[in-house]
């Protein structure tokens, strides 16, 4: 307890100006009687600065000439010891005496008394006591030396710090309320220093903590702050009333304003720092929460020392906790904790522990952000990260321990660089939930990097999720929701509780690990406890840092493959992508964040992914949202436990049909082989969708297909450096691209080709460009040509059409219709082809001479005579003619190839200058095509298209195929009653013409050639005639040489 000094003090200094008055005011007699307006030294500041009502009121006086401290020092010294003055205290405080048992208690004609009623101002009701107590309190306030056993207890520091001379003679009289202010600075100091070279007694740090304490209601009592922020005072708080701490909050309030001068600013500074060693300090905030801290028991926990107790930190966890377990705390405590947490934020320097421990930091990194909470931001940056340095352990302890005090996940108001810098975001993306709840926080975390967050936003949440992430009673929501959990399944039951056994991070991996469990596993999470685990842990997922164990597990690997992955979120997504790269440590740490993604019941039972999937390039979709569901894909891909369907569906079947493969490495697209492999009457049978699906997703986008994507890495930076993934571009650029692509690749897509064309579902680029196209027409090919067609699907058609040609097993239902056949007419082509490249259409060409020889089989010629109808209008389709007259198109037709519409004018370009072809190659592809129309007027769509009514009138009843309706014609032609239309009649003419030269050109080479050539000859009849008579003529030879010999022989006999 601080009383008021009584014992013998030197005078003031000799060279008083005013030697009466000065001897007047050293008898005790004259107290009462001597006025102060008297003395001359007075008479002008009292006329200047006093009214003139109080110039007989020695007290009012005093009160009004403080600054005269010379001449008034003496006299304040022998009022507060003299006796009369303390027999009115007792007349005028008579029944609060009788009230306040210690000051009843104290002896009497030392003061004792009256600094006792100082002590317990607060607790005095009656009116005309605490008049009388206010003004005794503010003259001895007034000068240390007045403040009972301050100097006995201080002497040595004050001497030690040079806070100023008590010596006689020495004392500058201007300078009384700068000794204490001086002494609090050093106390402030000497909390943020690890080395204290002048260290101050425990008793004086209690004095000077009391004199701080008894001056925290009145601004005026503080007087170095006093008369450093009169000016300010003026200008920020001039309406605000002096008492109960009140000019005090609004100073704090108006701290960092461009207009503050620097030394209220500091003044302040010292005073909040005060504070934070001592809540009391504060009147507002010891007034406000005496009671609430009486029912938390925040108080009397007897092995905690006096001052932890006192500490500002330990009151707000204290009651912070009695608030997050839904005990009752005042509403006025409340809005007092919330003013002094949002201090602890803006300013670092009143945390001594920010200050000791972050001090080689905050030089180097955060110099000059003082005000706003930037340089405790700019200290957050560091700490997680995102330079190069990084803070020192026990600076990040302090970091943690302040933001846990502070509690800013409670009201974000409370930090207010994060206020300032979201408040655009909160206006807009979380304008729904009331102003100060805590999920506040949350929402903005939920629209982290949306188009909505601004990046100053973006970084002060980031920096402050960090420290949030590492201690889960930080979020008050997760922890009303889970601390019944976590006491029941974790042994937690204190909010404040520390351990080495159970670390604040340790609490939420228990949670974590008991969120997902089975009923058959038991001691699962409640609803609600669950909810906020996967609120928490989805938020984790946005970034590296925010996940403690994953960071720390990951550091190495992230700076071997992800340190050039500076943007948000990139550092996530790097370490999915290598996956496989990752060392075992940090590999099982994703994948872990990976299950816990799939198996999140906000994506039900993998519904929403594969409803995403489906629609991720809908015009509706934006951009961020298709990147990430490719990424998810491509994750997916690496581990089928990824994959929430298949893992469900298969996964007993994976353990028992693949183990080996989930033992060395669980990658999806190896164990769906497996898996397919075993159970063939799985796959498009018994759960089609389970197994099916995955395929027409992975051709979209060639890095869903490692086993493709894997081999072509290389070709396609070479051959398609510029060409998007999605949409299937890149494998479609790669399939233009073949023939210049490596072996392994070539063979990889090629397989894919195979697939695509058994199956065209699986196509992702046809079903994609011909989605609409399928609606309304069942098959695309039938109905290329049609009015309806879309142009683009018809292009697509024709690329899949030249694809399928180059080679027979591109084209399942010929190569089921021809099985027979192709071996039988085509097996040196198929000796001589490898597996995994294309025929380059030999086959087909095969099989078509064949179709002219009329020599397949029915099923395989109906197969033939599409692709001979398709190839005839459009020379693309045809790989050997396209491969063999490249140069002579250029050269004859390239007019007609140019056009967009193909209709057979390239074929008929090419047989119309049959002469001028110099390439024997393609002009033997001339021929063939030429032999080919012999057989179908089909193949031949320039005849056909001019010879369709003479078809109809004359041939109506000729069933097509095999020359019949061609030989048709050409009968009509050579019958002079038949009249054929003009330009069939020319082009008609035109071919007998061509097949003439086609015979003279290329002779048949065998019997089986000449046969087919009579056979299809328009001469036929006419040839066929002439041999039978020929062999007619010969058979009559042969019977009349034969009897003339049976004569001659018989005549030999006779003789």
């Amino acid at each position: 307890q601080c009383r008021l000094y009584t014992s013998a003090v030197d005078p003031p200094a000799k060279d008083a100006p005013a030697a009466a008055a000065a001897a007047g005011a050293s008898q005790p007699r004259r107290a009462t009687s001597w006025k102060l307006s008297e003395e001359a030294a007075c008479r002008e500041d009292l006329s200047r600065l006093c009214p003139k009502h109080t110039w007989t009121n020695n007290l009012a006086v005093l009160e009004c000439l403080q600054d005269r401290r010379e001449l008034l020092w003496n006299y304040k010294l022998n009022l507060t010891t003299d006796p009369k003055f303390e027999s009115v205290a007792m007349e005028v405080c008579k029944s609060t005496i009788n009230e306040i048992k210690e000051c009843n208690e104290e002896e009497r004609g030392r003061g004792y008394l009256v600094s006792c009623l100082v002590d317990h101002r607060a607790n005095v009701s009656e009116y005309q006591c605490n008049q009388y107590i206010t003004k005794m309190t503010s003259i001895v306030f007034s000068d240390y030396r007045l403040i009972c056993g301050f100097m006995d207890k201080c002497k040595e520091d004050i001497n030690s710090l040079r806070c100023g001379s008590i010596n006689v003679g020495q004392k500058d009289v201007h300078s009384q309320g700068e000794v204490i202010s001086c002494l609090e600075k050093a106390l402030v100091r000497e909390a943020e220093q690890q080395d204290h070279v002048h260290p101050i007694k425990e008793e004086c740090q209690r004095a000077i903590l009391r004199v701080a304490e008894l001056s925290s209601d009145d601004f005026h009592l503080d007087r170095h702050l006093y008369f450093s922020c009169r000016a300010d005072r003026e200008r920020f708080c001039r309406n605000t009333q002096a008492g109960e701490g009140k000019v005090y909050k609004c100073l704090f309030n108006h701290k960092f304003e461009e207009a503050m001068s620097e030394k209220c600013r500091d003044a302040l500074t010292t005073r909040q720092k005060l504070i934070s060693q001592d809540y009391k300090v504060s009147y507002s905030l010891a007034k406000a929460c005496k009671v609430d801290l009486r029912k938390q028991r925040c108080s009397l926990d007897a092995n905690l020392p006096r001052a932890r107790e006192a500490r500002l930190s330990y009151l707000l966890l204290c009651l912070e906790a009695a608030v997050h377990r839904g005990r009752p705390v005042s509403g006025e405590c409340q809005g007092e904790m919330l003013d002094y947490r949002r201090m602890l934020m803006e300013d670092f320097s009143l945390s001594p522990e920010i200050v000791l421990h972050c001090r080689t930091e905050i030089e180097a990194h955060c110099s000059g952000l003082h005000r706003k909470g930037r340089t405790l931001h700019c200290l957050m940056r560091i700490g997680r990260g995102d330079r190069s340095t990084t803070v020192d352990s026990i600076c990040q302890s302090a970091l943690q321990t302040l933001i846990q005090s502070a509690d800013p996940v409670a009201d974000y108001r409370i930090d207010r660089a994060l206020n300032e810098a979201c408040e655009s975001v909160i206006q807009t993306a979380c304008k729904h939930i009331r102003t100060g709840d805590p999920m506040i926080l949350s929402c903005l975390m939920e629209h982290l990097y949306t188009e909505k967050m601004v990046e100053d936003c973006e970084h002060r949440l980031l920096e402050l999720q960090y420290f949030i992430s590492r201690d889960w009673k930080l979020d008050p929501i997760l922890y009303k929701k889970c601390q019944g959990d976590a006491a029941r399944l974790c042994h937690t039951h204190g909010w404040n509780e520390t351990s080495e056994l159970m670390p604040p991070g340790a609490v939420f991996s228990c949670l974590y690990r008991h969120a997902y469990r089975t009923e058959e596993q038991g001691r699962r999470l409640s609803r609600d406890c669950k909810v906020e685990v996967q609120r928490i842990l989805r938020q984790r997922a946005l970034d590296v840092k925010l996940d403690p164990d994953l960071q720390r597990r990951c550091m190495t690997d992230l700076g071997k493959w992800c340190s050039d992955k500076t943007d948000a979120g990139q550092e996530l997504e790097c370490l999915q992508d290598h996956l496989e790269d990752l060392v075992s440590a940090c590999r099982e740490v994703v994948a872990h964040v990976l299950i816990r993604d799939v198996a999140d019941n906000q994506i039900d039972t993998g519904d929403l992914m594969e409803c995403l999937v489906q629609n991720k390039h809908q015009k509706e979709m934006n951009d961020k949202c298709t990147v990430g569901v490719t990424h998810f894909q491509l994750v997916q891909m690496k581990d089928f436990r990824f994959s929430y369907k298949f893992k469900m569906a298969c996964k007993e079947d994976v353990l028992r049909l693949c183990p080996n493969i989930k033992k060395n490495y669980k990658h999806e697209t190896k164990v769906y082989l497996c898996v397919s492999m075993r159970l063939n009457t799985f796959v498009r049978s018994n759960s089609p969708l389970l197994l099916s699906p995955p395929l027409p997703s992975q051709s979209e986008d060639i890095r869903l297909e490692p086993e493709l994507y894997d081999p072509c890495k290389s070709d396609i930076s070479r051959l398609c450096p510029n060409v998007a993934f999605g949409n299937a571009q890149m494998i479609e650029c790669l399939k233009e691209q073949k023939k210049q692509l490596s072996q392994r690749c070539h063979q990889r897509i090629f397989r894919l080709q195979e697939v695509e064309m058994i199956d065209p579902e699986l196509d992702y680029q046809l079903m994609r460009v011909c989605k609409q196209m399928i609606k309304v027409t069942v098959c695309l090919k039938q109905n290329k040509n049609s009015e309806l067609m879309d142009p683009k699907c018809k292009q697509m058609i024709t690329k899949r059409q030249i694809t399928q040609n180059t080679d027979y097993r591109l084209n399942p239902l010929l190569r089921k219709a021809c099985r027979a056949d192709i071996p039988k007419f085509c097996q040196p082509i198929l000796n001589k082809a490898s597996e995994d490249s294309e025929l380059e259409g030999q086959v087909i060409a095969c099989l078509k001479l064949k179709y002219a020889d009329q020599k397949l089989s029915s099923d395989c010629e109906d197969q033939i005579r599409v692709i001979l109808q398709e190839s005839a209008l459009d020379y693309r389709l045809d790989p050997q003619l396209q491969m063999h007259c490249t140069d002579e198109i250029s050269r004859l037709c390239a007019e007609e190839a140019a056009a967009q519409e193909q209709t057979g004018q390239v074929e008929e370009c090419l047989k119309v200058n049959l002469l001028k072809i110099k390439l024997e190659a393609c002009k033997r592809e001339v021929l063939n095509m030429l032999k080919e129309s012999k057989a179908d007027i089909f193949v031949d769509p320039v005849l056909h298209t001019a010879c369709a009514l003479d078809l109809k009138h004359h041939c109506a009843a000729i069933t097509p195929g095999r020359g019949r309706q061609m030989s048709c014609l050409i009968e009509a032609l050579q019958d002079k009653r038949v009249r054929l239309q003009p330009e069939c009649k020319k082009r008609l003419q035109d071919r007998i013409d061509m097949w003439s030269y086609a015979a003279k050109v290329a002779p048949a080479e065998g019997f089986s050639d000449l046969a087919v050539q009579v056979m299809t000859s328009p001469s036929k009849d006419y040839i066929l005639l002439m041999i039978a008579l020929s062999v007619c003529i010969l058979f009559l030879v042969g019977l009349l040489c034969g009897r003339i010999t049976k004569r001659v022989t018989r005549e030999l006999k006779d003789r």
